[in-house]
């Protein structure tokens, strides 16, 4: 265990960054077509495919997952995922075609310094060739904090991230987050370096602080960052167990408890908050709706270990103005 989602057994995470623009891409590729479904519970999402996932829908499986940065631009980034899938002959059969199923969600990190000269007309974007290159990289081992999509993402204090945890469910299945940091409100409490997600944390992933003395109005204050459109954070959870579609679809929504655990506010209407849910299937179905509970709970409880492992391992961007690292204002 790595305490990563490549944990999972059938499932590779790629990467892919452009620092000059501060954005960039994470690809999670599933090693053969794959059950998933999404909720999205944010106020303003940018998402590309979501709707195929919702269970009445005819496509069952996916072929990789796209978390981008660029706002609606980066959208573009699933276009070099399929790319590079397609020339690996994945793919939905339509007659003589096979079309590579990747859904994708975007955060807004067009404000953080960063050259993106596209987003004022000007040339072309660097999703497609980031999507191609994330894919290209899918591998069992991947950074954390300033990386893939979470590079240019940002808190309303703090430099947000990429961030990555998993865990044994009591069933004995194996259940993982991959999340994206990019929130309008805070991870931490306050003014101090402790974590909304201080009580899930495992092994001092993340500082080991644990909650601060005392939790005040001043600490409860909301927060925000920038405005419209300015933010969200967008996740994947994924299991070894095998789920039906319309199972996937409860673990998405219950792991959006993990954002509400670890970020304050969440669900915001200026957020596009989504969570993708997977099963790859290798350690069979749960035995019941108890089992299935199990996987839901310990879904919530990795995402928000997942969104505080993001912001504790970010590094601040070299630009003026920028959101300070948690490690800079707080040490190791």
């Amino acid at each position: 265990m790595q305490n990563l989602i490549t944990d999972v057994r059938g499932l590779l995470v790629g990467q892919a960054e452009d620092p000059v623009a501060a954005t960039g891409v994470t690809v999670a590729v599933f090693e053969r077509p794959t059950i998933a479904s999404a909720a999205v519970l944010g106020g303003a999402p940018g998402t590309r495919d979501t709707a195929l996932l919702q269970p009445e829908m005819t496509v069952e499986h996916i072929d990789a997952i796209v978390l981008s940065g660029g706002s609606i631009w980066g959208l573009g980034a699933a276009e070099g995922v399929m790319s590079s899938l397609a020339g690996q002959g994945r793919g939905f059969s339509i007659g003589n075609f096979r079309v590579p199923i990747v859904p994708q969600a975007i955060l807004f990190d067009l404000a953080n310094g960063g050259e993106k000269p596209w987003a004022r007309g000007e040339g072309e974007t660097p999703y497609r060739e980031l999507g191609a290159r994330a894919a290209a990289a899918a591998a069992s081992s991947f950074s954390l904090g300033t990386a893939g999509a979470g590079y240019g993402a940002t808190t309303a204090n703090l430099k947000g991230g990429l961030g990555s945890a998993s865990a044994r469910a009591a069933t004995g299945q194996i259940v993982g987050a991959l999340v994206a940091v990019n929130a309008v409100g805070t991870a931490t409490i306050g003014d101090g370096p402790h974590f909304w997600a201080a009580p899930f944390e495992r092994d001092g992933e993340f500082g080991g602080r644990g909650w601060p003395a005392t939790i005040g109005p001043a600490d409860t204050a909301l927060r925000f960052k920038g405005g419209t459109g300015q933010n969200t954070t967008i996740a994947l959870v994924a299991t070894d167990a095998a789920l039906t579609k319309a199972q996937a679809r409860r673990l998405a929504l219950a792991a959006h408890d993990g954002l509400a655990r670890a970020l304050r506010p969440a669900h915001a209407p200026l957020d596009g908050d989504v969570v993708f849910a997977a099963a790859t299937g290798h350690s069979g179905a749960p035995s019941d709706a108890f089992a299935l509970t199990e996987l839901c709970a310990t879904a919530a409880d990795v995402l928000a270990r997942a969104v505080a492992r993001g912001v504790h391992a970010a590094t601040a961007l070299p630009f003026p103005g920028g959101k300070p690292a948690w490690r800079d204002r707080f040490g190791g």
